[in-house]
């Protein structure tokens, strides 16, 4: 079972997509984004220094440029990807790339949205002096207490013992003054406090523009940085990559997610590096490639082979299928009934785990075809529960 995931910013490094330029079609096809986002993203990814692409509105048209051109090299057809990969997720703006990937939405689309998420997010920072510190090791209970204690936030949780604190620079000098025992700390070079409340403004610019943002439910399980659920439904992958600009990023669920799903093989694509380092700590026993060059395809090839798996939400009418978000056992709202019509935004049931409890709506609402589950089933997440029938609207 394969995951592909896509990195967030910070990962980007002078030059790193100089190699890519030899393999065919990836110059036209940055051209035409580049078009589409306004950043030239040839220039800055073969020619612009570390200080010009830090910048918030050119980093983030990158990595998604970057990431959306390169996994074309694994799948020239990218319907392909849907019968071979079992869950997509990406780190803080790599969401984007994955929620691209995943038919969320269209590349144009991702590359018009992402522009807007750095330009807005670049406005906010610049009206504060913000940043993030990494926290490496110590105990987690007190590395948390001590960034609460300094005022700041943990804007990435990101396991394997790292933790990100964010907020003003006053406040994170104080921090590596008085550290927590044990920890190193890292400065990131990163240009504000991202995924908090420092961002808020940002998120008001996004979710005015989303409202035109016309999509599609993922045909592949898609992985969500709030909280580590499978997220089905393309308006709520939506809403949430425009509230996770102000809200952290849980990388540790996402990749205990990973483990629910029995996971085997795991690719990050371009810039690659920092999110296989955490699965090699959190994921024991997992294949990992980091497709940095496009010297690493054959190996990236080679485990997509071995490991890629038919997605169970490729064959089916996603739009009137309900999985399950997380693992856990289904607690049923209704009826375990077939013909049964659930209204729009009806909740059908729970799953319920030892962590939390999370309600399972019908966003579309739609007549009950065939139950997958009965109540008290254990399920893992993505596992389909109900296939509904669409409901005729009256003219």
């Amino acid at each position: 079972m394969l995951v592909v995931v896509a990195p967030g910013q910070g990962s980007q490094s002078p030059g790193f997509l100089t190699p890519w330029l030899e393999v065919p079609g990836v110059t036209e096809r940055l051209r035409w984004l580049s078009v589409v986002s306004g950043v030239d993203l040839i220039k800055h990814g073969t020619e612009s220094d570390a200080e010009t692409i830090r910048d918030t509105a050119i980093a983030q048209p990158l990595l998604v440029g970057a990431g959306l051109v390169t996994l074309l090299s694994l799948f020239p057809h990218p319907a392909e990807a849907f019968g071979r990969v079992a869950a997509g997720a990406g780190h803080s703006v790599g969401e984007i790339t994955a929620a691209s990937a995943t038919g969320v939405m269209s590349a144009e689309q991702a590359m018009v949205f992402v522009r807007e998420r750095g330009k807005a997010m670049a406005a906010a920072a610049a009206r504060t002096a913000t940043g993030m510190t990494a926290v490496l090791g110590g105990d987690y209970d007190e590395v948390m207490a001590s960034i609460a204690k300094h005022g700041l936030t943990a804007a990435n949780q990101n396991g394997a013992g790292q933790i990100v604190a964010a907020g003003t620079l006053e406040q994170l000098a104080a921090f590596a003054a008085d550290p927590p025992t044990g920890a190193r700390l890292r400065e990131l070079q990163v240009a504000g406090a991202f995924h908090t409340e420092h961002m808020r403004e940002a998120v008001d610019v996004l979710a005015h523009l989303s409202r035109a943002i016309t999509t599609h439910d993922p045909r592949t399980k898609v992985i969500s940085n709030r909280d580590g659920e499978i997220v089905h439904n393309g308006r709520e992958v939506l809403r949430r990559l425009v509230e996770q600009v102000s809200n952290p990023v849980r990388w540790d669920r996402c990749m205990t997610t990973m483990v629910d799903l029995g996971v085997t093989a795991f690719i990050e694509i371009p810039p690659a590096g920092t999110l296989a380092g955490l699965a090699k700590r959190a994921l024991p026993g997992v294949e990992i490639v980091s497709l940095r060059t496009p010297a690493d395809l054959p190996e990236a090839l080679d485990l997509l082979a071995r490991h890629g798996t038919p997605s169970p939400l490729a064959d089916s009418p996603t739009w009137r299928l309900l999985v399950a978000p997380t693992k856990g056992q289904f607690r049923a709202a209704v009826a375990i009934e077939d013909g049964i019509e659930l209204s729009a935004g009806k909740p059908i049931g729970h799953v319920v785990s030892l962590r939390d409890e999370v309600a399972i709506l019908a966003p579309h609402g739609g007549t009950v075809v065939e139950w997958l589950v009965v109540d008290g089933d254990p399920v893992s997440p993505g596992q389909p529960l109900v296939r509904l029938h669409p409901v005729a609207v009256p003219a």
